[in-house]
Formats: structure tokens, sequence, C-alpha cells
């Protein structure tokens, strides 16, 4: 799957991340992976399902990913902290 085909989760309304799912798709995509850490994960699981369930019913779950990753601290002297991530792959 190429890189360009990766939508990444953050603090905008999960409607913009659906809208970028759906561009995806219709530029002619097979597979989109929607990545988020912390917080956001479940962002990204309103996003897979929305666009599932509501725009592209043709659309399913590949595969989904989970994990952590360790996160720089801000000040010297801090440990790292974990923060837990997902990857989901939506296959049409």
């Amino acid at each position: 799957m190429s890189e360009a085909n990766v939508v990444l989760i953050g603090k905008k309304p999960t409607m913009n991340y659906v809208l970028a799912c759906i561009t995806f798709f219709h530029g002619g995509a097979k597979e989109v992976s929607i990545k988020a850490r912390g917080k956001a994960i479940s962002r990204a699981i309103d996003v897979s399902e929305v666009v599932r369930r509501k725009f592209l019913p043709g659309v399913k779950v590949k595969a989904i990913a989970i994990g952590t990753d360790q996160v720089q601290p801000q000040n010297e002297g801090a440990q790292f902290s974990n923060v837990s991530t997902i990857e989901i792959t939506l296959r049409r």
C-alpha cells in the first residue's frame, strides 16, 4: 500500500477524516489506512465506522493493528512514556 493512502487522525472533527477517506477511495485507492495514537483512537474507530456504514457500504475492514509507541519526554531526565496506537486498514 502506498504511504499516500494514510489518514492520520488528530483533533479535527470526525467528518474531516471521513471526507479524506472517501476522497482516497473515489480517487481509485483500493486500500486506505487510518492511524491514530492516544486519545484519538476512539475518533479513528468512529471514522472507520462512518465510512463503512454511512457512505461506502462496500468497504470492509481488512486489518486492525494495535501497538505502543514510546514518546520522547518534554524535559530532560524524565522517563519515556508509552502511548497506545491503532491502525485500521479499510479495503474496497
